[in-house]
């Protein structure tokens, strides 16, 4: 059984580190469809990116329930570190979640399942965050809306197949709806939910 001494370390310089991961997806976000880099950080445990573990000690914190699919969920070292490092209390109920980790999109289930904001509080829905094994190469999209001058083309290899066809719920549900980031690696892309995307092809 690893212990909280043989998990990897969360930053070495704590400030900087998140600053420059905070600045990292804020200009995913203001730019959809655009790859921005994260720091490396030291390690990850089990089955997180360390571009996802580097969010996770940005932007989590014990006021930000978390969602974790099996893959996550199940692995001890996730849940020790997430604890450790974060505080993030780890809840059951997905309509509740703040932030969402995905290690396996084939599981990822309804996005209907999550928060999607409220009429008061349309900000207060999940954010997904989603591993996915490539983004610069794989299907193409074309994303269209705030942030993007014109269109934007995004070439990702990502599980579930129609997974950014899922968003499309967000038209309708607009304000209201989620936001979505997906990370290879320490690479990262945000979708927000003012984003539209088509499907390209292969």
């Amino acid at each position: 059984m690893t212990t909280i001494a043989e998990l990897p370390p969360g930053f070495a310089d704590k400030v900087l580190s998140a600053q420059s991961t905070f600045r990292s997806v804020m200009d995913a976000m203001a730019r959809p469809g655009s790859v921005q880099q994260i720091v490396p950080m030291v390690g990850a445990p089990g089955p997180m990116m360390r571009g996802t573990a580097a969010i996770a000690l940005t932007l989590f914190d014990h006021d930000t329930p978390l969602w974790l699919d099996a893959g996550m969920a199940e692995n001890s070292d996730v849940t020790k570190w997430l604890k450790f490092h974060t505080g993030a209390p780890v809840v059951q109920d997905a309509s509740i979640a703040s932030f969402a980790l995905i290690c396996d999109g084939d599981a990822l289930p309804s996005l209907e399942r999550f928060a999607l904001g409220t009429s008061e509080y349309p900000d207060r829905s999940t954010t997904v965050i989603i591993q996915v094994d490539s983004l610069n190469s794989g299907r193409s999209f074309e994303l269209r809306g705030p942030g993007i001058g014109g269109v934007a083309t995004l070439q990702a290899s990502i599980k579930p197949l129609d997974l950014l066809e899922r968003l499309r719920m967000n038209e309708a549900l607009f304000p209201h709806g989620i936001d979505m980031v997906l990370v290879a690696d320490d690479a990262v892309v945000a979708i927000p939910r003012t984003t539209r995307v088509v499907s390209k092809g292969i």
